[in-house]
Order: structure tokens, then sequence, then C-alpha cells
């Protein structure tokens, strides 16, 4: 994890003081002391983007997430501000890159076309359908289906964090973590809910074929990048590409069957 350049007990000073009295001054130190998240944030989800999305805006972009986290982190909930906030500073980046609206028609159209043939052949063959079962199905050569992913991975702002995210009352994007209440005003029916929800996650990324799978663990849980995991599996950047674009269209169709 990013680590802060200010010590644990300086933190909670600062925390303390912004909390039960509002010190700007407090809030701006915190601000400078994570600031290290937004850069590791941004730098990670800059690649694979376009050429002309420059880093530098992804962590203007990350900035305004961050400060977001601070203002609203409940520190009496059990939960780590590092983790809540680089699910801010991410969303906060996304919708700036989604307002953008770069990715070409043709692109989303395709993606979309892959999910509903993803969804249609898992339902005949009851597994996760192969590369070359999903190009027979849209009716291309594998060559040409490849290609398509590396378009959609090229173009694509989405990640795994997305499958699972809601809009609260005021039209924010929130992650799941930002649906957990307080011990003390535990909600049951949300809490199966949300249960049901991180099962069938865990159920549908344990159906993934085993190289998709190493990726998604590579990926998301190491913190490897793709051209790391291309090292890993012995195979180039773009094929570990075009399995990890794979692996997420396949995901997020068969999470939105229980939406």
């Amino acid at each position: 994890m990013v680590q802060t350049n200010v010590k644990a007990v300086e933190l909670r000073d600062l925390w303390r003081r912004y909390k039960t009295s509002g010190d700007r001054r407090a809030r701006e130190r915190l601000v400078v002391a994570y600031s290290p998240l937004v850069k590791y944030v941004a730098g990670r989800m800059a690649v694979g983007l376009p050429a002309h999305i420059d880093e530098a805006d992804l962590i203007s972009y990350g900035l305004g997430g961050l400060i977001s986290a601070i203002e609203r982190f409940d520190m009496s909930r059990e939960i780590r501000f590092e983790t809540y906030a680089i699910t801010r500073i991410k969303g906060a980046i996304l919708d700036e890159l989604r307002a953008l609206d770069w990715v070409p028609r043709s692109v989303r159209a395709r993606a979309r076309q892959i999910e509903r043939a993803n969804v249609k052949l898992e339902a005949r063959l009851q597994r996760v359908p192969t590369e070359e079962e999903l190009a027979a199905e849209l009716e291309l050569t594998i060559e040409e289906f490849r290609d398509a992913l590396v378009q959609i991975a090229n173009s694509s702002i989405s990640a795994l964090d997305e499958l699972w995210t809601s809009s609260d009352s005021s039209g924010d994007s929130v992650s799941l973590l930002d649906t957990l209440r307080d011990h003390s005003a535990a909600d049951p029916e949300r809490i199966v809910d949300q249960n049901e929800v991180r099962d069938r996650i865990a159920e549908a990324v344990a159906r993934l074929p085993e190289r998709e799978k190493l990726v998604i663990a590579l990926y998301y849980y190491e913190n490897l990048t793709l051209r790391e995991i291309g090292d890993v599996l012995r195979v180039t950047e773009s094929r570990v590409s075009q399995l990890h674009t794979k692996a997420v269209l396949g995901l997020r169709s068969n999470l939105s069957q229980i939406r």
C-alpha cells in the first residue's frame, strides 16, 4: 500500500482537529499527506489509456476525489482511510474520463455485443465460453475477435471496482464499501444483500478459465502491471490485455444479471 510521509500519531491529530473543529489547515495537511495515493491510482489507471490522456490530468481529477474522501470519511467505521480514498479517487477520475466521451461508438457497440454473446453462450454451455466460441458466435475470425479486445482495452476505463458500484441519493458513484454501515446500526437485510453480491462476484471469478483468473488475481490483488503479468505468463503485454478485457467483459455480463 502507498505510504504517506507523515507519522501515524501526527495523522491521528490532523484527523481529530479536522473532524472535531473543521480546521481547514488540518484538512490541507491531510490532502498533502495522502496525495501519494492519487499518484498511485492515476499511474495504474494511465496504463492502457490512449496516449492523449495525460497522467497529470488524471492526477488533477483524482485530487478532487481525495478531497471528497477526506471530507466524507467517517472515522468511526472500521475501514482504512486508504481503502476508502482509493475508491473515491478512482471514481473521480472515471467520472471525468466519461465526461470526455472519447470512446468511439463502434467500440462501445462491440463491447456490448461481446457481453451479450457471453451471456448467451454461458447459458447454453453452462461454463465460461472460450475465445474461439465467442468469435464463432459473433461471426468473427479469432484474429478479428482478439483485435476487438485490444480496441476495447485501449478505449476502456472500466475496472472490476465498477462491477459492484451504485449511486447514492446525491447521484455520486459509490462502491460497495460506501454502503457498509456502522456495527451499532447494522441493517441485516442490507448485509445479506451485500454478502450475496460478494458471493456472486467470487463465484464468477472462480468460474473463469485459469489464465484469465490468474490475470485478474495478479492485476487486481497483486497490483502487477500488464507488462509484469506478461513476464509471469511469458506472453506479450498485448495478449495479457486481451485476456484481461475478455475476463472483465465476461464478469460484467454475468454480474449484470443480478442488478
